[in-house]
């Protein structure tokens, strides 16, 4: 196997596995009332109690906290497309674009460790979201193939 088709297979695995995940967050967003119209509400105020950095408090609070319905129903709809398009292989930079922006505002809405925490507590805080905007970044700079189709691409007739 060349080292191409490995990188190929390894990046097919990490763009499922992440689809699944998706898949299941926006599975249980989407099939409970629970999340739409109250969860996202109880989260933000969690946030803004005790973790989110202090430049977004104002945007949570303002903006995200009085419309957390729509919100929540506009999170949940994203995780599912996310989900979609990276099982099928469709548009697949884009999706990891909007997750990216996703992955980096829950990071900064719900990771902050404290003005006094020393600088590696950062890293050590946000790895729930951390990790996942990586996955995004290596999804958005690899080469994408077109995801496989049924018929091949060229046939060639054998003369016996």
């Amino acid at each position: 196997m060349s080292a191409a088709t490995q990188q190929s297979k390894a990046l097919a695995f990490l763009r499922i596995s992440i689809g699944l995940l998706f898949l299941i967050f926006a599975e249980y967003k989407l099939t409970s009332t629970r999340f739409i119209w109250g969860g996202m509400a109880s989260y933000i105020r969690g946030f803004l109690d005790q973790g989110s950095y202090p430049f977004m408090q104002p945007f949570l609070r303002n903006i995200i906290l009085p419309h957390a319905i729509f919100f929540g129903a506009l999170v949940s709809i994203s995780e599912l497309l996310i989900a979609l398009s990276l099982l099928t292989g469709i548009l697949v930079r884009w999706a990891s674009l909007g997750a990216l922006a996703m992955m980096l505002l829950f990071l900064f809405s719900s990771n902050y460790p404290g003005p006094q925490a020393p600088f590696w507590q950062y890293f050590g805080a946000s790895l729930e979201h951390s990790v996942l905007a990586l996955c995004f970044i290596t999804l958005i700079i690899a080469q994408q193939s077109a995801p496989a189709t049924a018929a091949p691409k060229s046939s060639k007739l054998v003369k016996t």
